[in-house]
């Protein structure tokens, strides 16, 4: 690397790694979603939801470079590693509670406007992650920031 780019990367770690973090753990999607399905799906590189989190990757990511940089003792540190549990709470427990709500609310449509097309539209029904997605995300976000911090 020339002296340009290892000084902007240094200065912006908080930024690029968590960024790496999340391309990574959307590339890994596609390629499971690819061999899984037997045929390219390159719409998980932007789709929520999957292995692994890629919001647990990118957020465990960001707490980690913080605290190897920062120190883990640092307010900032704190607030990022706060962040990033609500951010998997929030993967794991409320999505998953929006993806049961969306499963009633496209039976109710079914019942009441079977034909209707005004109501045609379905909600996704699969939002959130499971654990083991959360925690595929969270090591392989802190593993890549301990790797190129």
């Amino acid at each position: 690397m020339n002296a340009a780019l290892t000084y902007a990367f240094s200065d912006y770690k908080a930024l690029i790694i968590p960024a790496i973090a999340w391309l990574i753990a959307q590339f890994i999607k596609v390629i499971i979603a690819s061999v899984h399905e037997r045929r390219p799906r390159f719409s998980y590189m932007t789709s929520m939801g999957g292995m692994p989190s890629a919001h647990s990757a990118t957020t465990c990511a960001l707490a980690t470079t913080i605290g190897m940089t920062q120190g883990f003792s640092s307010p900032v540190f704190a607030i990022s590693a706060f962040f990033a549990m609500v951010v998997m709470y929030d993967a794991a427990e409320v999505r998953k509670t929006v993806g049961s709500h969306s499963g009633v609310i496209n039976r109710i449509l079914d019942e009441l406007f079977r034909g209707n097309p005004e109501f045609e539209l379905r909600f996704r029904e699969i939002v959130g992650h499971n654990r083991l997605e959360i925690m595929a995300g969270a090591i392989l976000g802190i593993l890549l920031a301990f790797w190129l911090t």
